[in-house]
């Protein structure tokens, strides 16, 4: 049976630990090895990238496998329907690795094929940038129980932030301005698992109340890509107060530790 990764909870509690320990493993030494041999795996990019293109193209290399690049011209759900692209793609590879605009893009791609669609980034989350993060923070901390506060918009890092830090039990504190926070079912979802896992899982106004006790710090931009029509009315209701800076970071545990998208 196919499995898809198109949320941080595509993954249970036990598997998303597998797969960080796995990754620290695989990352010391650097890993070369033999898992995708024979496999082409479709790197599909809505949005311009350098970070996740990359580390996914070198990713399916090391495992053995071959990364087939796709850009914009391709014209994803615009030349072709979203489910047609998908079904060609079914016949010539064997996973689908997918930066978009829209989350629903993917929801039409997994449900349209049976190879594996991985999200590489999309408006409601980006769960593989927070695998990452969690395993940098599992290295420095050897373990899944400490604070992580995030200042800034409530957006698809964010949402996903939240929603591994209720499944590992991780406490997890954003500071946004009102309106700005992460959408109600994310929030919903993160509350229910946080009741199981023993997460606290908080949303304030006051970045100095978010950071005060938190072993790590979180931010990023204040307008993602595809908002660029609000980057005035975002810089105005942001900047100053839902910024990381030194004076914001004195107000933190002496040894806290900044992390970015």
């Amino acid at each position: 049976m196919k499995r898809d990764y198109l949320s941080v909870l595509d993954l249970s509690r036990e598997e998303t630990e597998e797969v960080i320990l796995l990754a620290e493993r695989l990352k010391n030494p650097r890993y070369w090895g033999h898992e995708l041999a024979g496999k082409t795996i479709a790197l599909i990019f809505e949005k311009p990238s350098l970070r996740t293109r990359v580390t996914f193209d070198l990713a399916v290399r090391e495992l053995g496998g071959y990364g087939l690049y796709l850009d914009t011209k391709i014209g994803l759900g615009k030349r072709e329907a979203v489910e047609d692209v998908a079904r060609n793609l079914e016949r010539w590879t064997h996973g689908i690795v997918a930066r978009v605009f829209s989350h629903e893009t993917l929801v039409r791609m997994a449900g349209a094929v049976d190879i594996p669609v991985v999200n590489a980034l999309s408006d409601l989350e980006h769960p593989c940038q927070t695998l990452a993060d969690f395993q940098t923070m599992h290295e420095i901390t050897g373990e899944f129980k400490w604070k992580l506060a995030f200042v800034g918009d409530g957006n698809n890092v964010a949402n996903s932030l939240m929603l591994m830090s209720a499944l590992l039990g991780t406490d997890f504190t954003i500071a946004c301005p009102a309106g700005y926070e992460p959408p109600e079912e994310v929030v919903k979802k993160a509350q229910e698992l946080a009741k199981k896992t023993g997460a606290k899982i908080e949303i304030v106004r006051e970045p100095t109340e978010a950071v005060k006790d938190a072993q790590f710090v979180y931010t990023d931009v204040w307008t993602s890509m595809g908002q660029e029509a609000e980057a005035e009315e975002r810089r105005r209701v942001f900047s100053g107060k839902y910024q990381v800076n030194s004076e914001l970071l004195q107000r933190a545990p002496s040894d806290v530790k900044v992390l970015h998208c």
